[in-house]
């Protein structure tokens, strides 16, 4: 094991400030629809209930890996050839934000809430583009021969995570406490840092891509294979075509009643499972000796590869139980977190705490707290290992948010404020790292962006789709805050349990990556 200078050394290059800059721009585009927005709707008079529903834009955060093939196979026009795949992509994406900010700046959430949600739906869509691309930039960007040090690279975007999201998001609320200024204007000022931040595309390198090569040889395989049997290429392309719409549906579409969402999911997990079950028969049959070759087998194969072969090769890497297990895992794991995070801002301002108070202790100081806990979390989860780093902190970031139901109780204390700050910035901070350095290392570098975001958009399906409904929980608990933190508390232990019994094979697929 290396020693603690060693260690520290890993964190002073430029490949990891890169990941810092880039950790900041993933972060502050929550700032505009998360925390800004809630406080902006509280005070233009909207309900509780009318809050949390509207934080359904970030639904596309859960559903992102729907089009992250593209970010792996897709050269951007122009831009693409000058900066890199993964730059070209976080560059456009920022100059998207830029302009829904400025959209924002320009409308009354009161008069016209539709415009106001497309808008932040858009932000949500740039945002939730950019993070696979910011993401897949990291992990590429980490030696896979010294794939442990996905810790580090985790704990620097965590770092500028927090820092563009608390750090740069206190700005807002000081501002808005300053006599003149009103909430659009604040989102002209959130345009123009934006702008700023994309300054840090400049600054990264574009890391080495083997992934023209890997899909060239997944193409040949796949085409041959076509070439002798479209008819079940055809149909295998249709129900994932099919999947990919409905799980469009169910996220973007009316809402349905909670049995017809039930059987939306499962002709879902049909045709997924059928699909991946195809494409191992079409890939273990021999092709004819004379192929013959004709435009749509490219265009089949060309769609197969890039939405289906990401897919499957996790499936088959892992086996289907395992895989299943681990994206269980993934979307239990930060479930209370993500739905007491909803609700905060609110909290904060229904007990009686002022927008400088929040700006100070919520946003400031949680920067503070977790740019040093994330480093501390990289250090630890690198000697005491991935399953404790895990297990560890599932239990301290739970028992964290226990303090929050003590303050319910308490009151506007801002000694307790502070300290239950301080406790839950650190324990989510060694959450965060130790499960983003899980997942980074499950991914075929091969198909980056594409399994990455699988396993994001499902650690993040809590937060967005459910998260949705946290206003709506306080509410039906009569708007008792004390029994909110405590169920958000207890809702880490399915996933903890599912851990245990999964703890042997996760251990040997993080030696196989070591």
């Amino acid at each position: 094991m290396q020693s603690l200078v060693q260690q520290l050394r890993h964190f002073g290059n430029r490949t990891m400030l890169s990941i810092f800059l880039f950790g900041i721009a993933s972060g502050f585009p929550w700032v505009m629809i998360g925390s800004v927005m809630s406080a902006w709707l509280k005070d233009a008079g909207l309900t509780r209930s009318a809050i949390g529903y509207f934080s359904a834009v970030f639904a596309v955060y859960s559903v992102n890996f729907l089009w992250s093939p593209l970010l792996d196979r897709v050269r951007l026009p122009f831009i693409g050839k000058g900066l890199g795949q993964r730059r070209s992509w976080i560059f456009s994406m920022q100059m998207l934000i830029c302009l829904g900010c400025f959209g924002l700046s320009v409308v009354d959430p009161t008069q016209t809430l539709t415009l106001a949600g497309l808008l932040a739906l858009g932000i949500a869509l740039s945002s939730a583009t950019q993070d696979m691309a910011i993401d897949a930039y990291r992990i590429e960007s980490v030696d896979p021969e010294h794939s442990e040090r996905q810790s580090t690279a985790a704990a620097m975007a965590t770092s500028g995570w927090w820092t563009g999201y608390a750090g740069l998001g206190a700005i807002p609320f000081f501002v808005a406490d300053i006599s003149g200024w009103a909430w659009p204007d604040i989102y002209q000022v959130l345009a123009a840092m934006m702008l700023l931040i994309s300054l840090g595309v400049w600054i990264a390198t574009e890391p080495p891509s083997y992934r023209e090569q890997q899909y060239g040889q997944a193409q040949a395989h796949y085409l041959k294979a076509i070439a002798g049997q479209g008819h079940r290429a055809a149909l295998l392309l249709l129900a994932l075509s099919l999947a990919i719409a409905l799980c469009f549906f169910q996220v973007f579409g009316p809402q349905l009643f909670t049995q017809q969402l039930y059987v939306i999911a499962a002709v879902v997990l049909l045709l997924l499972g059928f699909t991946l079950h195809s494409m191992g028969k079409l890939l273990r049959a021999t092709p004819a000796e004379e192929i013959n070759i004709r435009p749509a087998h490219r265009i089949i194969t060309w769609l197969l590869v890039s939405l289906g072969e990401p897919l499957r090769d996790f499936f088959s890497r892992n086996g289907m139980r395992l895989a299943l297990g681990l994206l269980t895992f993934v979307l239990l794991f930060k479930l209370g977190e993500a739905i007491l995070g909803r609700m905060s801002i609110v909290f904060y301002k229904e007990i009686g705490f002022s927008n400088a108070d929040i700006g100070t202790y919520s946003k400031l100081l949680t920067w503070g707290v977790t740019v040093v806990a994330s480093a501390i979390s990289g250090l630890i989860t690198l000697r005491i290992g991935i399953i404790k780093g895990l297990f560890l902190g599932g239990l301290v970031m739970a028992a964290s948010n226990l303090l929050f139901a003590l303050m319910a109780s308490v009151g506007p204390s801002k000694p307790l404020l502070f300290v239950t700050i301080v406790v839950d910035g650190f324990t989510a901070a060694w959450g965060t790292v130790a499960f983003m350095a899980f997942i980074s290392v499950l991914c075929n570098r091969a198909f980056t962006a594409s399994q990455y975001a699988l396993l994001a958009s499902v650690a993040t399906f809590g937060r967005t789709t459910l998260g949705a409904y946290s206003g709506v929980l306080v509410d039906g608990l009569g708007g008792n805050w004390q029994w909110f933190f405590t169920l958000t508390a207890l809702m880490v232990l399915p996933s903890l349990g599912l851990l245990y019994l999964m703890r042997d094979k996760i251990r040997a697929i993080a030696g196989e990556r070591a």
